[in-house]
């Protein structure tokens, strides 16, 4: 559905109450809109704050129903929904983005496809469904990352392999699901880039974000100007917009790349939705990835975010709760707020795990030098590896 722009004093709903939508709903309620989360957990992050909670799971016909007559418009904050739910409420309600966007995005070869399609590079690939497939895969693609083509984030559904015999097995481990073998690139470094895609085609995105990931879960991001080349921000900004006009999307796409040894440019992949790397945006921006998922989806008009700090944010996983032993005992955050430009975010998991994503950090600084000094001052604090 399209239409006028959804004014403050209308109800917005999300599909999906973990960190994500929690800081949506905070950018949404600062803007004048009350708030409708749609998760099944009681204790979800999104859900504790929002005006609303509807306690159903993503299929549930009676909660979409409920959160059609609730909204005028919806949005996710995970690719992982139900396409079809997205559909259902498409019929009664503006959603975006919509359910053929996020329906890519949740299959790596289609993902990949589109990719191609819209002429970015992409990593030499196979997708593998078939045992002909597997045995046709090309030696050229090993050592490769065989990835499973759905419900893979965060490292999570994928296995080095470096023979045959390797990824014969590693398909085997992931009961013969459909895959997507990826040749092992030599990377100099990652980056993403996050944008916003209005109904009017109108794209404006946050600066190009440089990463460091860890165990495959992303630990540094750095935004400013001496992170890389212009030149080679322009390109992934270019390749980004392309990626979601073929799309004809319309919310916030995060495009991630791989910035190859010999200087190429790759994309990874997409993630449908406001990103982890684009947290900085809230403390470093006149306006945050999550006040554009709003404008997005309400039809407001799409303004340029200004970066006016350079920016490091550190993610703060569950392991930093077990520093000390296997009680979990919180970090001493004391210490690490007397550090100039920390801001502290927090998103009220009742329960540390290692590897969960608690929190995060955003370090802002007059100058790139300083706000990288800090960053690594509040990792020492912490136990955060230095980088």
């Amino acid at each position: 559905m399209t239409g006028g722009a959804i004014l403050p004093g209308a109800t917005l709903g999300v599909l999906g109450g973990g960190q994500l939508g929690r800081m949506f709903v905070h950018a949404a309620q600062a803007m004048g809109y009350f708030t409708a989360v749609l998760d099944p957990d009681e204790t979800s992050p999104a859900g504790r704050v929002s005006h609303i909670h509807l306690r159903t799971g993503y299929d549930d016909a009676a909660g979409l129903a409920a959160l059609a007559r609730l909204c005028a418009a919806v949005t996710t904050e995970f690719e992982n929904v139900p396409a079809l739910a997205l559909q259902t409420l498409a019929g009664h309600i503006r959603v975006s983005p919509g359910a053929d966007a996020v329906a890519v995005a949740q299959h790596r070869a289609r993902e990949k496809a589109h990719f191609v399609h819209c002429g970015v590079p992409v990593a030499p690939h196979a997708v593998i469904q078939t045992p002909e497939q597997l045995a046709a895969a090309g030696a050229e693609l090993l050592p490769g990352i065989l990835k499973t083509a759905t419900l893979g984030y965060d490292g999570k559904g994928q296995a080095r392999v470096g023979t045959r015999a390797e990824l014969a097995a590693a398909w085997e481990r992931f009961a013969r699901v459909p895959c997507v073998l990826e040749q092992q690139l030599a990377l100099a470094f990652e980056c993403s880039v996050v944008l916003a895609r209005g109904q009017d085609g109108a794209v404006v995105s946050l600066p190009v974000q440089r990463n460091l990931h860890r165990a495959g879960i992303l630990a540094v991001t750095e935004v400013h100007g001496q992170n890389m080349s212009p030149a080679l921000a322009q390109q992934a900004l270019a390749a980004s917009t392309s990626i979601a006009n073929g799309l004809g999307y319309v919310g916030v796409l995060c495009v991630e790349f791989f910035v190859l040894e010999d200087g190429r440019l790759v994309v990874n992949e997409i993630a449908p939705r406001p990103h982890n790397s684009g947290h900085w945006s809230i403390d470093g921006a006149d306006v945050s990835q999550f006040e554009l998922q709003v404008r997005a989806m309400t039809g407001l008009p799409l303004t340029m975010p200004r970066q006016h700090s350079p920016a490091v944010m550190l993610n703060l996983l569950g392991d930093l709760w077990f520093a000390h032993g296997d009680a979990p005992a919180a970090p001493r955050w004391d210490a690490l707020l007397r550090l100039p430009g920390c801001h502290l975010h927090l998103y009220g998991k009742l329960e540390a795990r290692r590897g969960r994503k608690m929190g995060h950090l955003t370090v802002t600084g007059a100058t790139p030098e300083a706000a990288r000094a800090t960053a690594l001052q509040a990792a020492a604090l912490l136990g955060i590896a230095p980088f």
